[in-house]
């Protein structure tokens, strides 16, 4: 899976507005504190906006805040906010994937990754994040060996 520069800034800056919630933070605080660059934050947020996952407060003390608690976000949806679906396969959903021949199966496994991806990114909240504490069965997965060596 990769998870392009816009999810990542998307699910950091959404981590930061989880910490801080219900309070407004702004798009310069949240850039500072994670070390992103404004002008590219900004348009991330205009995305999150417009998915419903964050609201805009212009003024003075103005800033963004999430639409909802942090632990009823999770972090599927803001990656698919910004970056849509999970899992393509040369621009189509998994199930859209016809093949024939030897490779006539590969739509079940290509289903199947998605399948694995939403295990994990649609059962982790925001607020999981923050806290540190994620789901057993995501416990289970980063607590195997071979899942820290990179391939």
């Amino acid at each position: 899976m990769h998870i392009s520069a816009r999810g990542d800034y998307a699910v950091r800056a959404s981590l930061g507005l989880a910490s801080a919630y219900p309070a407004v933070v702004s798009a310069a605080g949240l850039a500072d504190e994670q070390e992103m660059p404004r002008k590219f934050l900004e348009a991330v947020l205009g995305d999150l906006r417009r998915a419903g996952l964050v609201r805009g407060q212009r003024g003075v003390d103005g800033g963004y805040v999430l639409t909802r608690q942090p632990s009823e976000i999770m972090v599927g949806d803001v990656l698919r906010a910004v970056d849509g679906p999970l899992a393509e396969v040369r621009g189509v959903r998994p199930e859209e994937a016809m093949y024939s021949g030897t490779a006539e199966h590969l739509q079940q496994l290509w289903v199947a990754v998605r399948a694995a991806v939403r295990n994990v990114l649609d059962e982790v909240s925001l607020a999981d994040v923050v806290r540190g504490r994620m789901p057993a069965h995501v416990r289970k997965l980063t607590a195997a060996p071979h899942a820290w060596q990179p391939r």
